[in-house]
């Protein structure tokens, strides 16, 4: 009885919260009318407009309302803007390419920079979507090392251990990096295989000194998880485990429950998945050398994107010599299903574009989560799936970047990061072959109050993306 006379106690403050008095006397920068407004964060899920004013949730309210600018979302919905935390490739292409599927926030916290200051420099001008990096192991150990690759460790980054003082230059870098206002801290184990456990123990205790968390793409299966949340708990630092989908295969749903487990003794670990079977990295990479070039009998699960071609002992060798990305066919659909609709996952894209080439999940994660798992298998419901994708990922990161606090939510004050999407008809179009096709859907993009995406095509000219940075 209490409990229900509180709830009905909250609809309405809420009510009263969402319909401000002198609403139509107002008029805002901008309005978005009749929508179906889902925001994770209260539970709202209502026909209701939005005022949109100085980049800014203005006003939700079933009041009249007049706007500068008005965008008309009947039969659509209205949801914070996707909120990408794994997402390679940083550059107006690819932040055009997320756009078009519903992204307002992009960040690189795998691989991320070894030089925090510079990266953000680089876009200080505006982008077209907001944008982040983290410190990344990775990338401090290529430049520490001396190593000759430039997006992953092909030589001394990866197969030469590092001296402690070696390790005490890789620790500093790091943390200076975080200084800088890193998001995160990134690492890969597999592209470092070298890398003691004395080192990624130090680079652990940086984050747990910071309260920072380590996104992490493990060894793979269960063995690798538990890497991860020993160096994690010795260290006493958050972690967050990249792609567990494309790490533990058959082993995902063991995984799952052992970070269900972890969480449940207090432990601060997240994850995220990306609704694709086949992954994609650099065939140079050592993951890929070390993994399939060892093992000739599984060559035929990599293909070569620019021909389709699986490879072979002799293609191995030649693309090997080229370099570029290739396609991972190593994962199973129901495993990949099994991670997207578990409450534990973040939805995020490992988007991945080089040279025109790329991965799909580049362009469709988030169409092909909203149309494949949502609106075909109804495996997931429009609101889980709007929060893996807004309010999840923003949770994460808030406690490190404060800013993040308004972002993922549909309320007033918060940033006015909107993505409307029509869910009749949202779905992604991308294939192996076809990886820049954009979706179909998306019918608005919204970052800080201004439309990236209008009527389902991308606005030119515009760039409101604004840095996602931890204090300094």
């Amino acid at each position: 009885m209490i409990q229900s006379l509180l709830l009905g106690l909250l609809i309405i403050l809420q009510a009263c919260a969402f319909s401000p008095q002198g609403t139509e006397n107002s008029v805002y920068d901008r309005v978005i009318l009749g929508g179906q407004v889902m925001d994770p964060g209260s539970g709202l899920d209502a026909v209701s407009n939005v005022g949109l004013r100085n980049g800014r949730i203005a006003v939700i309210t079933t009041r009249a309302m007049r706007g500068r600018d008005t965008i008309d979302a009947r039969g659509f919905v209205v949801a914070p803007g996707f909120i990408d935390i794994h997402a390679h490739g940083q550059t107006p292409e690819t932040y055009r390419f997320q756009s078009l599927d519903g992204v307002t926030t992009s960040l690189e916290l795998e691989l991320g920079t070894s030089d925090v200051a510079a990266w953000y420099r680089e876009r200080s001008a505006g982008e077209r979507i907001n944008h982040g990096v983290s410190i990344g192991h990775i990338k401090v150990r290529m430049q520490v090392m001396g190593d000759s690759g430039t997006i992953m460790p092909v030589s001394d980054g990866a197969y030469r251990p590092a001296s402690p003082a070696q390790i005490g230059e890789i620790v500093k870098r790091i943390d200076l990096g975080l200084r800088e206002g890193a998001v995160s801290i990134g690492a890969g184990f597999p592209y470092t295989p070298a890398a003691t456990r004395d080192e990624l123990l130090a680079v652990f205790r940086v984050a747990g000194t910071a309260k920072t968390p380590v996104h992490v793409h493990i060894r793979p299966w269960a063995a690798g998880l538990r890497e991860a949340l020993s160096l994690a708990s010795e260290a006493n630092a958050s972690l967050h485990v990249v792609h567990i989908n494309s790490a533990g295969h058959a082993e995902t749903p063991m995984m799952l429950e052992m970070i269900r487990d972890a969480r449940a003794r207090g432990r601060d670990v997240t994850t995220e998945a990306y609704p694709y079977a086949a992954g994609m990295t650099e065939i140079q990479s050592a993951t890929i050398q070390d993994t399939w070039g060892s093992a000739p009998e599984r060559l035929g699960e990599l293909e070569w994107p620019p021909t389709g071609e699986r490879l072979n002992r002799e293609s191995f060798s030649r693309y090997t010599r080229i370099g570029g990305p290739v396609v991972v066919h190593s994962n199973t659909e129901p495993m990949v299903a099994l991670a997207i609709t578990s409450p534990l996952t973040i939805i995020a894209s490992d988007a991945y574009w080089q040279g025109g080439r790329g991965h799909p999940r580049t362009t469709g994660t988030f169409s092909r989560v909203l149309g494949r798992y949502v609106r075909e298998a109804h495996t997931l419901s429009r609101m889980e799936a709007i929060r893996k994708m807004t309010l999840m990922p923003a949770q994460r990161l808030e406690a490190r970047v404060p800013a993040m606090r308004q972002k993922g939510r549909l309320r007033v004050g918060a940033d006015a990061d909107i993505t409307i999407f029509d869910p009749a008809q949202v779905l992604d179009r991308s294939t192996y072959r076809e990886p820049s096709l954009s979706p179909v859907g998306i019918q608005h993009v919204i970052v800080n109050g201004v439309s990236v995406i209008s009527n389902g095509k991308a606005v030119e000219g515009v760039a409101p993306g604004r840095a996602v940075r931890a204090p300094r």
